[in-house]
This record gives C-alpha cells, sequence and structure tokens, in this order.
C-alpha cells in the first residue's frame, strides 16, 4: 500500500509521522491525492465520501470552482505584499454585515491566533487577569487555553512546556451547567476579564448549548463587568450567515473565526464591538501583528466562499443535516442501541454511549473502543469521518442525496459491525 510506505517514510521526518495529531490513526492515515466535491481521493486509488472536510473549513466542499478560479487570478497578482489591499476592506465589510457583535475586524492566520488576541483583548479592556474556559472546549494551542481540570477549578498545564504560572489565570467549569457559572462569579467575578466559549462544542463531539444557556451567559457576564467572547472558528458561518450568535439570538463582545471564513485557505479574524478594536495596535496599545495578516490569497478565496453562503444554502444545509441525522437515529432505532445522535446544521456525530451527552464528563463515557470499530469499518466501505469521538463531522453542499443515502447504507453496516461486537 502507497500510503503505508508513505507513513513509515513520513515518521523519519515529521513527528509522529503526521504535521498534527489529529491526523494519526492505527494503522496509518491515508494519504491524499486530490479532492472534489463530497470526494476525497487517496494515493492508492481509493474514494472516499468526506464528512472530515479538512475539519471543517470546506462548506462548498472540495475544491470548490468559483473559489479556484478567483484565487489562480490573485496568484498571478502575487502572493503577499506586507501592505494593505482593497479586499481587506471588502471582506471586513461582509464581516460586519453579517455578524451581529462584529464592527471592526482584525484578520490573523488561524483560530489559534484569533483566540489568543481575543482573550489578550479581553484582558486588557478589563484590566483583570483570570479567564474561564469549558471542560473539553479547544481554542487553540497557545498556553493559556491548553489546560485540564486541577485542584478546585483552576486549569494545570494540558501539555509539558506549559509552566503552571501561564495556567494559574485560566479557570475551567462544566458546560451547560448555569450553576457552576453562578457560584464562579459569586466567588471570583471581581478577578475574571473573560469568558470565552464555543458555542456550539466542536471539538468533544459535537454538543450544542442547552436552551437558553448562552443567554444566561450574556446576561451574568454584562452583569459583572466580564467580557463574552465566542469562538466561532468552528460554527463561523456554518450554522448561520451570522453564525452561532445569529443563530441563537445572543450578542457576545468578541468573537474569533477561522476555518470557513478562509475559503479553503489559512485564516483566522477578531473581531467585535469597537469599543474593543480601536485598543488594538495600531489605533491603540494592544499589540497584535503578523507578517500575513490579510494574506491577500487567503482572504480573496473567503471573500469568494461568502458570496456563495445565502440563505438558501443555509436552508439547504438544515435539511442536509436533518435527514442524516435522522436516517442515523432510524438505524440505531432498528438495532435497539441507544447510542447519542448530536448536532445541528451541517454537524453531526454518534456518541457510543447510552448517556444524555450535555458536557465534557457525559462525553468521556462514550466507549472510543467501540468508535474506533465504527470509524474502521466506515473507512474502509469508503465514507470517511474524523478519526476520533471526539471531533465534529460535517457536511457541505456538494454532498448530494445519492452521497447521503450511500453512508447511511456503510453506517447500518457499521452500526451492526459494532453491535456484533459489544
Amino acid at each position: 500500500m502507497i500510503s503505508e510506505n508513505l507513513f513509515n517514510e513520513a515518521k523519519k521526518f515529521l513527528p509522529g509521522g503526521v504535521d498534527s495529531p489529529v491526523r494519526a490513526y492505527k494503522p496509518y492515515p491515508f494519504f491524499a491525492e486530490r479532492a472534489e466535491g463530497s470526494k476525497i481521493y487517496d494515493v492508492d486509488g481509493k474514494t472516499y465520501i468526506d464528512y472530515c472536510l479538512a475539519y471543517g473549513p470546506l462548506v462548498l466542499g472540495h475544491a470548490n470552482p468559483l473559489i479556484i478560479e478567483e484565487v489562480t487570478k490573485q496568484l498571478k497578482n502575487g502572493t503577499a505584499y506586507g501592505v494593505p489591499t482593497e479586499n481587506e476592506i471588502k471582506l471586513a465589510k461582509q464581516v460586519v454585515k453579517r455578524v451581529p457583535c462584529a464592527e471592526m475586524v482584525r484578520f490573523v492566520n488561524s483560530g489559534t491566533e484569533a483566540t489568543m488576541s481575543a482573550i489578550r483583548l479581553a484582558r486588557a479592556f478589563a484590566a483583570k487577569n483570570k479567564i474561564v474556559k469549558f471542560e473539553g472546549s479547544y481554542h487553540g494551542a497557545h498556553d493559556c487555553v491548553l489546560v485540564k481540570s486541577g485542584s478546585g477549578a483552576v486549569g494545570l498545564p494540558d501539555s509539558p512546556g506549559i509552566p503552571e504560572d501561564t495556567t494559574k489565570n485560566t479557570i475551567l467549569v462544566p458546560f451547560n451547567d448555569e450553576k457552576a457559572i453562578t457560584e464562579l462569579i459569586k466567588k471570583e467575578g471581581k478577578n475574571i476579564a473573560a469568558i470565552i466559549i464555543e458555542p456550539v462544542m466542536g471539538n468533544v463531539g459535537c454538543i450544542p448549548p442547552k436552551e437558553g444557556y448562552l443567554k444566561f451567559l450574556r446576561e451574568i457576564t454584562a452583569e459583572n463587568d466580564i467580557v463574552l467572547i465566542f469562538d466561532e472558528v468552528i460554527t463561523g458561518f456554518r450554522i448561520a450567515e451570522g453564525g452561532a450568535q445569529e443563530y441563537f439570538g445572543v450578542t457576545p463582545d468578541l468573537v474569533t473565526f477561522g476555518k470557513i471564513l478562509g475559503g479553503g485557505f489559512p485564516i483566522g479574524a477578531l473581531a467585535g464591538k469597537k469599543e474593543f478594536m480601536d485598543m488594538i495596535a495600531p489605533s491603540g496599545t494592544v499589540y497584535q501583528a503578523g507578517t500575513f495578516n490579510g494574506n491577500p490569497v487567503s482572504i480573496k478565496a473567503g471573500l469568494t466562499a461568502l458570496k456563495q453562503l445565502d440563505s438558501n444554502f443555509y436552508s439547504e444545509m438544515n435539511l442536509k443535516g436533518n435527514k442524516l441525522r435522522a436516517g442515523i437515529q432510524e438505524i440505531l432505532d432498528s438495532q435497539n442501541l441507544d447510542f447519542k445522535v448530536a448536532g445541528l446544521s451541517s454537524m453531526f456525530q454518534i456518541y457510543f454511549t447510552d448517556r444524555d451527552v450535555l458536557n465534557y464528563e457525559d462525553a468521556k463515557s462514550a466507549e472510543t473502543d467501540i468508535f474506533q470499530i465504527y470509524f474502521n469499518k466506515l473507512l474502509q466501505d469508503g465514507v470517511f469521518i474524523p478519526p476520533s469521538q471526539f471531533e465534529c463531522c460535517f457536511l457541505s453542499l456538494m454532498h448530494d442525496d445519492d452521497d447521503i443515502q450511500k453512508t447511511l447504507e456503510v453506517m447500518e453496516n457499521a452500526i451492526k459491525t459494532v453491535k456484533n461486537s459489544c
């Protein structure tokens, strides 16, 4: 197998043979040759219906023709300038037009950069140091958010190389738990600069908020002078034109974007109310900079992507998501299995547990060994999903009825295999 040989070679030069740990799975990952629409093709000649979609950015499918056309034109005009372009203004205007909290935008290069900058800005605005994040949430690979539960609510480093002094100001609480937030703010509210939250937790599978939970967070943060940050690196421009804040009708102070905003190219963004954003250099003193900020290729791809994301697009994606989730639930019911189907809009996941999944602790009850059997069977039969129980699966515009029908047939066989193994 060519993929196996390439993986063995890659391990000599790349840590673990990959450039991101989520891409590693046993016995070895397949190596992509090309992709188009809803399909990805490996170097061994196999075709997969793709529900990983590069972990979310490719909401229009692989190799979107309009994006390819416009990016090709941009490449001929240059790949980076180090000076502003008009398209940066155009894309910023689109973000401001669509996103309720956005009055100004700073473009960066990744979701990690966006959340790191948002936290720095929130701390400067509030003149306080502590931040709150939710157990199991992922806000990029920077030190103050790579934390795990420690003694009490204070986070401990989740990776060697992060000093405990760095995470002592990061407090963890369970998702969907109003009591935990209320008690924390009573105790620490005067020291808390910001609460950062994935409105839909997309890095422990897919956990939506309880009804009213985001509204509760908005109210309690406003009452206690705490900055509310929505991390919409995953949900931004996927579940609604204005992201999760439009979908749920809750407006934060700051929001971060990535993935879809770049149309398949690297990008991140921080947006928010003018009173916050004016604090960023050079108009203010909160430092943020980057050689590739506002990269003309990514900006052009993002502009072209957003032009295709209209109300009809979101209606169609909701229908596809509902159809797929309902089909999965029907399969589980037919097999008398009480596993949990989660998701909304074009996001979905199956948790291999009979426990309702409302937070990280619930998600951890899922049987990862069973998920691995399920994943391997799907892969064998030509359906590719992220290789972890704790990642979200995604639909694109290019997944048609035939794709969904074939996927459900493959999933039924995989779930029967799972049942026989239990």
